[in-house]
């Protein structure tokens, strides 16, 4: 049996004017700015006038340790609210943008998957309305600044050596990793290493994420740290009084997006932060608006529970106060065979001994959730058709021993009637009283949070800091930022910094090489491993299969 393409179906789908789409959220025309007749911007002044409005049910779902065998969270994500409207709740979905690095690369877009999409899935994966277009420009124009300032007499006393702000673009180029600039002359700049980062890792796209408004927005702006002095002071974007511009930039990307999913429950994108390099959550301002407009409001973390979910509760969460009510956890038989040790070519025969030995991995994840962080959650299986009966029935007897349902999602096939049971279990576990712990308190040190994370979270012995690390640890809590969360970058494949460990590993130790804060996100980044914020194409990248005919039709995404 031949299945049509994910972009097939979307292009098959006769979408809702987006009009009627804020209807259905209860959105009031006057706070919609439309782009064309199926995506909106969403006045974020919308959420002045619903403050005093109950907040509806927020439900995270985030997912085991990714393989190549595929998990499908957003997909998961799209057909649970689609799921919860079929059992006759008012649920609103809140997702982040996909980046073009991804979408070119290896890992394709990010708008879900067979008939649980988000509409329209190219605009959507390609330039959309324009937000990482906008960051860019401001991350830009910063760097600008900082360069002429330098040019121009250097009043601030900036040691070029101990420059932090990069440039960005958006989009995995191996090749602007490391530069050299200012080159040709004296009037051409001060030469000095530059290099680039994808634009989902810059700081200005998790400021975007974790603003509240325009307000909040300029003041995060202005405490981006971008270089030191030869005093070895912090030199902020405020004192380059940059600030100011980088706000009007970002005036309108700080508006959420409104979108459709295939069923016509409406849903906001907005923002897309790495989860291996940032936090992996979309914005504050997208969130609390479909939680004031929905009785649930389902949105989703990056990556495994380690990285995205552990951010969402340790930086999202602390920000805002923000508390799900319940926690999905997307996992696949596939995948947790992969864990196991299959090769991915027999990832489709039934082999329960290597599910066993998978199975730990979904465990502990599962355990994180309603242990480490105090959370109701529900293992969603994303159900193949070579999936055995008995290799489902395994999974439920394993998680059932620490107390965790399991429910089948069949979304990616049947839409929201395959989210069903999915959505009836969310519901029944929103009803639960529980309260969101921490791993760490925000007085720690900086040591001891990073070695709670590993242990608590990782399961591993502890975190080892290089030299530099600890200098820079001592420098940071000389500064004043030593009570900021910790934001892991480490690969997404592991609980270790190990790509290669797969499973449950113990016995490790993570090496955290480099610490770096993030002044205006409100975060210290432990680079672990060998983590980079610019990706690079893999040999043959999903660009090679992308392309537009003559009346102007997409193919290749996906």
């Amino acid at each position: 049996m031949k299945y049509k393409s994910d972009i097939e179906i979307a292009q098959g789908t006769v979408m809702e004017p987006i009009r009627k789409i804020g209807i259905t959220a209860g959105i009031d025309e006057d706070y919609l700015e439309q782009y064309g007749n199926y995506k909106a911007k969403v006045d974020n002044g919308l959420l002045r006038k619903l403050q005093k409005e109950p907040d509806g049910k927020l439900i995270l779902v985030t997912a085991i340790t990714p393989t190549p065998a595929g998990e499908g969270k957003t997909t998961t994500t799209v057909g649970l609210a689609d799921g919860l409207r079929k059992i006759g709740k008012r649920s609103i979905v809140a997702l982040r943008e996909p980046s073009l690095g991804p979408v070119f690369g290896v890992k394709g877009g990010a708008a879900g998957g067979g008939y649980a999409q988000v509409v329209p899935m190219e605009d959507i994966n390609l330039h959309f309305t324009g937000d990482f277009h906008a960051i860019g420009a401001a991350n830009n124009l910063l760097a600008a600044m900082l360069d002429n300032h330098i040019h121009q007499g250097n009043a601030l006393g900036i040691d070029t050596r101990r420059i932090t702000w990069r440039r960005c673009v958006d989009m995995n180029d191996r090749q602007l990793r490391f530069v050299a600039d200012g080159l040709g002359g004296k009037a051409n700049g001060v030469p000095r290493e530059d290099g680039f980062d994808i634009t989902v890792a810059s700081e200005i796209m998790a400021v975007l994420c974790l603003s509240k408004d325009i307000t909040d927005l300029k003041a995060r702006l202005g405490r981006i740290i971008v270089a030191y002095s030869h005093e070895g002071e912090p030199v902020t974007a405020k004192d380059l009084k940059a600030q100011g511009a980088m706000a009007a930039l970002l005036k309108d990307a700080l508006n959420p997006n409104l979108v459709q999913t295939l069923e016509g429950t409406p849903a906001f994108i907005h923002g897309g932060p790495f989860a291996n390099i940032a936090h992996g959550c979309n914005s504050v301002i997208a969130t609390r608006m479909a939680m004031k407009l929905g009785d649930y409001a389902v949105t989703e973390a990056g990556f495994g529970a380690d990285l995205g979910a552990e951010k969402f509760f340790d930086i999202k969460c602390r920000a805002t106060g923000l508390s799900p009510s319940a926690v999905v956890i997307v996992a696949t038989v596939r995948a947790l065979k992969h864990h196991g040790g299959v090769a991915k070519s027999d990832l489709g025969k039934e082999d329960l001994a290597a599910l066993e030995k998978g199975l730990p991995n979904l465990l502990q994840h599962a355990e994180n959730i309603t242990k480490v962080f105090g959370l109701p959650a529900v293992v969603a299986i994303n159900r193949f058709p070579t999936d055995s009966e008995k290799e489902l029935a395994l999974i439920e007897s394993r998680c059932k021993e620490l107390g965790v349902n399991v429910a089948l999602s069949e979304v990616w096939g049947k839409g929201g009637e395959g989210g069903v049971a999915l959505a009836e279990e969310v519901v029944r576990l929103c009803e639960e009283k529980s309260k969101l712990s921490f791993p760490y308190k925000k007085n720690d040190s900086i040591e001891d949070k990073l070695d709670k994370i590993v242990r608590s979270v990782y399961r591993g012995n502890g975190a080892v800091l290089t030299a530099e690390a600890k200098k820079q640890a001592a420098q940071l809590k000389e500064l004043g930022y030593g009570n900021l969360p910790i934001c892991m970058a480490k690969t997404q494949y592991s609980f270790s910094d190990n790509a290669a460990l797969l499973g449950a590993p113990s016995g490790f130790d993570v090496t955290v090489r480099s610490l770096k804060v993030s002044a205006g996100a409100g975060f210290i980044v432990a680079l672990t491993g060998d983590i980079m914020t610019m990706p690079g194409l893999p040999k043959v990248p999903s660009a090679e299969k992308i392309d537009v005919d003559a009346n102007g039709k997409i193919s290749g995404l996906f």
